[in-house]
């Protein structure tokens, strides 16, 4: 029986640790001659070492010791590298573990692998120098500072056995989302989810600067985390030998406080759970540990100038190979390897088999046991309407009883995630099946909904900890929905990015497993945003996520309940995309049949016929409309034409699906240019309503034929104010619509009617300040259409 506390064992951790040292050092700095079997030549060295040194050696220790306690424990435990371009340490370990070979078997367990493993990092068609999606075992983009915990957590909710060893850089930890994320804690139900191990990286510097925490005393510190709810155990040191008893001590202490948390726990049911005090670590070793201790005269290790390239050797520059191949050597290669190049077996021996590999874990490639969703008939809850318009309904009160038996469905593999608007967002249903889950204590009546279990994680005010959570969640495997506020969604605009780009690079690996979709709904939206104000009106993220590649990303604007319910059933089982969905809360007309909309779901778009009376001719006007109030009010624009000019030949389609606009070149979905020209024909005049900032259609619109578009969107014009007047601030009203498409159609001889229509304008802004509300005509206003 292996003794894991023995001066043996810990020596053959050390072994271990120089290894893992060694080949992140070779990662940095070769191409050839990897176990330095002769002096070292400019050939043998990259012409620009690129990467990142400062943090490795801590990590690797960490990583070391974590092997050894899944051995110890029989843990189901995975690697989260929090810490900025350290990407050598998941490369490193896993390449020792012999996973980077199963996956990559072109990189051998020998000397020519070692080799090829050597050249490839950060060098052009090789791997990243960050943990990527090209790096076993990963989740998380090294680098993508703010998001460790709160991927970790997300990783471990509804997976009781696995443990999720988060390393949290300390300058990571300086910045807001990570601060933020130590309360996370808050909503880790010990009996149905998992546990999440932090471990504090105080190495003592960023780029430039000390780290703030790493000055915090140890009583500081100890105030601080047990004042968010943490147990921190302390490891400190500088001598790796003397370090590794007393960190597998700390690391014992950690493990058999979480297993001693989950089995007490665990005799109860999961709502009779209580908050407990979770472990964390907090290890000081230097930055730069193991390397060169200084140079020309001014420190490297435990120092800034270890964040990146200690010493300069390069291709072009070999006057100090003798110190590279000094450092290189401080960690006896011939003690490691055999003459083939291969780790010595004794050494090899302390990794974990099998799947207990970090880097082989199922969680981090798509999840332990991955399922689609078991949707309900979407049919069941739609609106049966006697004719367009004719029935009021709020979206979102429809969506949410869709939901509510969709979590009824998938108690285990669906969640919901927001920052403390589910209520707000109007889905108040599903709370007819769960609650929010929240550890700390119920005071109610005053607290509602409440309780230590829920499908619903909203009860704290971070976007950043909302979309990290999801994110970890459908990076291993399970479903969710993130909704927010369409302003704040910008909050989070660069972690859809880095979503994006790992989906985009995880696609490109044949070993790589499907990531379900990562869904996120608008519901607070710009154009009805009528008590915040100005800061809160910002539909800037269609804009923002159009612009990545067309293949990962999707945009839908549901006009209302129906179409909203079609869409869920066709994306929630999506894989490798982005959904971004913008609907609405408010109370609103609803106008498609469930048999239209589901039509315009299948292709994106739609000629509404009881909308347009062109008739299959050429149209004198083509009005567009993506998004609830922007469907609205061109029914109602048409409507006022109708009536003024009946002889105008009007052709309306609605659209849902956005980017289908765009042309095949751009996106494989794309209308063709013929399919294309024939709903919007190439020259006649385009009135598009649309929900977000007019530049996104002109690009859309800039390889098609016709270049008559005229956009009314999202003006960057905003005030507290009413619903409508919002839209006659940024001249996506009624008025102003059909105002347009009167010039537009007749030209001079509609300037009577373009002068009753600014007339309507004034009295509309006189109205609202006289009353406080819109006019009664837009309040009461149903679509007439062309059979009155």
């Amino acid at each position: 029986m292996t003794d894991y506390n023995s001066p043996e064992y810990f020596s053959l951790m050390h072994k271990y640790f120089n290894a893992a040292n060694y080949i992140s050092v070779g990662q940095l700095y070769l191409k050839d001659n990897p176990l330095l079997k002769r002096p070292l030549k400019a050939s043998d060295v990259k012409v620009h070492p690129i990467g990142h040194w400062g943090t490795i050696a801590g990590q690797n220790f960490i990583y070391s010791h974590l092997n050894r306690v899944i051995n110890k424990y029989n843990l189901n435990m995975f690697y989260i590298e929090g810490p900025g371009h350290g990407g050598q340490v998941m490369v490193s370990n896993s390449y020792l573990d012999g996973s980077y070979s199963e996956i990559y078997p072109e990189i051998t367990q020998d000397e020519s692998g070692l080799q090829k493993l050597f050249k490839q990092f950060s060098f052009p068609g090789g791997v990243a120098s960050h943990a990527a999606p090209e790096t076993p075992g990963s989740i998380h983009e090294g680098g993508e500072l703010g998001y460790s915990l709160s991927h970790g957590v997300g990783a471990i909710l509804d997976n009781p056995d696995v443990i999720s060893a988060v390393v949290v850089g300390d300058g990571e930890a300086e910045t807001g989302p990570l601060a933020t994320s130590w309360f996370s804690n808050v909503f880790i139900n010990p009996v149905n989810d998992g546990a999440v191990l932090p471990i504090l990286n105080l190495n003592g510097f960023k780029i430039s600067n000390p780290t703030i925490l790493s000055r915090k005393t140890d009583e500081e510190l100890t105030k601080y985390f047990e004042g968010m709810g943490w147990e921190p155990i302390f490891v400190e040191g500088d001598d790796p030998v003397k370090l590794n008893p007393v960190m597998a001590q700390a690391m014992d202490q950690a493990i058999e406080k979480i297993k001693d948390i989950q089995t007490k726990a665990r005799q109860n049911t999961a709502a009779e759970a209580t908050r407990p005090v979770w472990p964390m670590l907090i290890f000081r070793a230097p930055k730069g540990w193991t390397g060169p201790k200084e140079w020309d005269g001014e420190p490297i290790e435990n120092s800034f100038r270890a964040h990146q390239i200690p010493i300069p050797v390069d291709q072009n520059d070999m006057e100090h190979a003798d110190a590279l191949t000094a450092w290189l050597k401080s960690y006896h290669p011939e003690d490691l390897f055999d003459d083939n190049g291969t780790l010595k077996s004794e050494i090899q021996a302390l990794t974990p088999k099998g799947n207990q590999r970090m880097a082989k874990n199922p969680i981090t490639n798509g999840g332990i046991d991955p399922k689609p969703l078991e949707l309900p008939d979407y049919r069941d809850y739609q609106l049966k309407l006697d004719h367009p318009g004719s029935q009021d309904a709020q979206d979102m009160i429809e969506f949410g009883k869709y939901l509510r038996d969709l979590i009824k469905k998938n108690p285990t593999t669906f969640r919901m995630f927001g920052p403390d608007e589910t209520m707000s967002n109007r889905l108040n249903h599903i709370f007819e099946v769960t609650d929010r889950q929240w550890m700390e204590p119920v005071k109610k009546p005053n607290d509602q909904f409440e309780a230590p279990a829920g499908r619903v994680l909203d009860a704290q005010l971070s976007e950043h900890q909302s979309e990290g959570w999801l994110e970890g969640y459908t990076l291993t495997g399970r479903h969710g929905i993130f909704t927010s506020y369409e302003a704040f969604l910008r909050v989070i605009d660069s972690m859809l990015t880095q979503h994006f780009k790992w989906l985009r690079k995880a696609d490109e690996q044949s070993w790589r497993n499907k990531y379900p979709a990562l869904n996120v709904i608008s519901t607070s939206t710009s154009f009805q945003q009528d008590h915040n104000g100005y800061t809160h009106q910002d539909p800037g993220i269609l804009t923002h996520l159009a612009e990545k590649k067309s293949k990962y990303i999707r945009e839908y604007l549901p006009a209302d309940t129906n179409t909203l319910l079609a869409l869920a059933d066709r994306i929630l089982n999506d894989e490798e995309v982005i959904n971004l969905i913008i609907a609405s809360k408010q109370p609103r007309p609803q106008f498609y049949s469930m048999a239209e909309a589901e039509e315009l779901v299948d292709n994106g778009l739609k000629v509404i016929d009881w909308a347009s009376n062109d008739h299959g001719q050429k149209p004198d006007i083509v009005f567009a409309a993506a998004g609830t109030e922007p469907n609205m009010e061109t029914l109602a624009a048409i409507d006022i034409l109708h009536q003024n000019f009946p002889e105008m030949k009007i052709r309306f389609i609605n659209v849902v699906d956005l980017l289908k606009l765009q042309a095949p070149k751009h996106n494989e979905r794309g209308l063709s240019d013929a399919e294309f020209d024939g709903f919007f024909t190439k020259d006649t005049p385009i009135i598009f309503a649309f929900h977000g900032y007019e530049d996104l259609l002109r690009d859309i619109f800039f390889d098609r034929h016709n270049h008559n578009m005229y956009p009314h969107g999202y003006r960057e014009n905003g005030d507290i104010t009413t619903p409508f007047d919002m839209r006659v601030l940024n001249s996506m009203d009624r008025f102003h619509l059909a105002q347009h498409a009167s010039e537009l159609v007749y030209g001079d001889k509609a300037s009577d009617f373009s002068q009753q229509m600014d007339q309507k304008i004034q009295e509309h802004h006189d109205y609202i300040r006289e009353t406080g509300e819109d006019l009664p005509e837009v309040q009461s206003w149903k679509f007439k259409g062309f059979n009155d």
